[in-house]
């Protein structure tokens, strides 16, 4: 077992840490400060939260044995030599989070809903607590629901329409403004521009009114 300590988590040397979801704070005793880190132990942990695809809430890993005394904790538990880890199931379902935690080589399970965590060690292979009920539905994925792609959204050409009709209309009373105290050899034009200029404000309209319907049909979808 390959194990380094640090009287404080932040001795750590810049590179030395190679588990990337996780920070030497996290794994530190919470009393403390001091670190002993367990290579293997951690290897396993990263391995957990890479095969559950998502955050892995660390309320208690290593302590040291002035820290484990003070939170009674038991006089010979593998928190003390790093190789255990308590996480929080507020955002796991706890039976798959027990498989994949299995899968990667975790031994010692200990469970405890009312305090919402599962405790995960090393060895012996053993398991003690009463199991979290098991839920109703199956637990809510990250993933937000599907939709419409914002570059394709009725919301946005519309309002795009509508912004690009309102500056083309001003641009062209900008345009005329200028050509009308210009050259007079370009003087017969100016009258076109204030069609032109009614072409761009209708065109704004139709926009606005196209933006404001699909923000309703939007929102009847339940897609806001």
């Amino acid at each position: 077992m390959t194990t380094t300590f640090y009287r404080h988590w932040r001795d750590v040397p810049d590179g030395a840490w190679r588990w990337p979801t996780f920070s030497p704070a996290e794994i530190a005793c919470r009393g403390t400060g001091k670190l002993l880190v367990n290579e293997p132990a951690l290897d396993r942990l990263q391995a957990l939260r890479d095969q559950l695809d998502k955050p892995l809430i660390v309320r208690s890993a290593y302590r040291s044995p002035e820290h484990n005394r003070a939170v009674g904790g038991a006089a010979r538990s593998k928190h003390m030599d790093g190789s255990a880890f308590d996480i929080a199931m507020a955002n796991h379902d706890p039976v798959a989070f027990e498989a994949a935690a299995r899968a990667v080589g975790f031994l010692g399970f200990g469970f405890y809903p009312r305090s919402g965590f599962i405790h995960v060690d090393l060895e012996p292979a053993r398991q003690w607590g009463e199991r979290f009920p098991v839920r109703e539905t199956a637990f809510a994925e990250d993933a937000p629901p599907a939709r419409e792609v914002l570059a394709q959204s009725r919301t946005m050409k519309g309002g795009g329409a509508a912004g690009v009709a309102t500056l083309g209309a001003a641009g062209v009373e900008v345009a005329q403004d200028v050509l009308a105290e210009t050259q007079s050899a370009i003087l017969p034009l100016v009258p076109y521009l204030d069609t032109l200029r009614w072409v761009f404000i209708a065109v704004a309209l139709i926009g606005i009114a196209v933006a404001i319907h699909a923000r309703i049909d939007d929102w009847k979808r339940g897609q806001r």
